[in-house]
């Protein structure tokens, strides 16, 4: 079993008009130095009808063999047979039939082959009469010898051309293969780099709306407000409804495969912590963040810090409405990053939202791929306290969260509360059970 030819169904390339034609006239090129090489071989004097066949039998049989030639691609056994049986008869059809034969070699199939070149090479023995040429002893096997040796020149000349056009053609096929394995890969990668943005926008929509929640709660809670402290939890929800509705935006901007350029929204970092807590304590909530950290964590550990707080924050939005939240962040390079989140009872009635309930186990992944660990529990008090440590190597420095702003207390302004990790314990009898997204 040949597996380097070309297979039978592929279709052969088409020549153009001009190499069609460059082929037939090398053919007949061959053809008329061979006729004038057989015609200097006759007796001088030759008469009539000894010479009537060269010169009239010969040209119009050549001129049929080229006509024939001219079909190979599309009936190439045949053609050549016919080709080469009639080229014993015609010197100057000899072009011709090199020509069919090579065609034939271009398709690399020896079983087509065989035949051919048997017919060109003993078809001659059987025409010698056609022409009074002197012929010395022995010439049948010099007559055969050259006959195979101009076969196998054509052959060979064919196979390579057929090797050269296939390994061309396969070439091709490799190259288109690739483009289209290098645009499902790049399909792909632009697929989960839309999953991977919509995703982070979805938490951020989801935190967002929990502070609109909040607001809205804090508004049916308390009744007796005053108009101004009114007015700034109305404006609070105005604005939180406006940056959901931005957010939800870009999520389904991300989802659109016709906009797969959208520029991504900023990423969760180490340095966007204090704007989180800026946001949560605007909405109404009462929180404190405390930084007492060494140094500046690697981006990988500040995106996971990042979405440890903004987690905590929303779920004490969801469950524990107007409860009092502490943040606190501490660690040092190549020891961890201890972040702390511990939010009181709730004051006031719970929002109702939803819980997804895939939150903290999708958040313990992440914690787990920076090497970290996560640990939650309920406080005797009613309030509830996530914990995560996360290896902080010491390359790879990030930006460090600034601690100018009022309600921030860094270094030894106040305690911080050491992180732990333990394992989650169930509620004391009395105590209200807790669901976390």
């Amino acid at each position: 079993m040949e597996t380097d030819a070309v297979p039978r169904r592929r279709p052969v390339p088409r020549l153009r008009p001009w190499q069609e034609a460059v082929r037939l006239g090398a053919a007949a090129v061959v053809g008329v130095l061979l006729w004038l090489l057989t015609g200097a071989m006759l007796p001088r004097g030759c008469a009539a009808d000894s010479c009537s066949w060269y010169v009239t039998g010969d040209p119009l049989v050549a001129l049929g063999c080229l006509t024939a030639v001219a079909w190979r691609r599309w009936f190439p056994v045949p053609v050549a047979l016919a080709v080469t049986v009639a080229s014993a008869a015609s010197a100057l059809a000899s072009g011709a039939a090199l020509l069919a034969i090579g065609s034939l070699a271009a398709r690399r199939r020896p079983a087509e082959i065989a035949p051919v070149v048997a017919a060109f090479v003993v078809a001659p023995l059987f025409t010698t009469g056609l022409y009074p040429v002197e012929r010395p002893p022995g010439s049948p096997w010099i007559q055969l010898s050259l006959q195979l040796l101009t076969a196998g020149f054509a052959v060979a000349t064919g196979w390579a051309v057929g090797a050269r056009r296939a390994e061309v053609l396969s070439l091709r096929e490799r190259a288109r293969s690739a483009e289209r394995e290098q645009a499902a890969l790049a399909d792909r990668a632009r697929v989960l780099e839309r999953n991977r943005i919509a995703r982070e926008m979805h938490d951020s929509l989801a935190h967002r709306i929990s502070l609109v929640a909040l607001q809205a709660g804090a508004l049916d809670h308390r009744p007796d407000l005053a108009a101004e402290e009114r007015y700034v939890l109305v404006r609070g929800i105005a604005d939180g409804s406006y940056r959901a509705l931005e957010d939800l935006r870009d999520v389904l901007g991300v989802l659109r495969a016709e906009q797969p350029d959208r520029p991504e929204p900023p990423r969760p970092s180490y340095d966007r912590v204090p704007a989180l807590v800026d946001d949560a304590r605007a909405s109404g909530m009462g929180v404190t963040l405390t930084v007492d950290t060494t140094g500046e964590p690697p981006d990988s550990v500040g995106d996971v810090c990042y979405r440890v707080v903004r987690e905590a924050l929303t779920n004490a939005a969801k469950h524990a409405p107007g409860a009092p939240v502490r943040v606190t962040l501490d660690g040092a390079p190549g020891g961890a990053l201890g972040v702390v989140v511990r939010n009181g009872p709730a004051a006031r009635t719970r929002t109702g939202l939803p819980a997804s309930g895939y939150g903290l186990p999708g958040l313990a992944e992440r914690v787990r791929a920076v090497g970290g660990t996560i640990g939650h529990h309920p406080e005797p008090d009613g309030g509830f306290t996530l914990t995560a440590r996360l290896s902080w190597p010491d390359d790879e420095p990030g930006p460090r969260p600034s601690t100018d702003e009022p309600g921030r207390t860094a270094g030894k302004h106040e305690p911080a509360r050491p992180p732990r990790h333990e394992p989650a314990r169930p509620s004391r009898p009395g105590d209200e059970p807790e669901r976390r997204s």
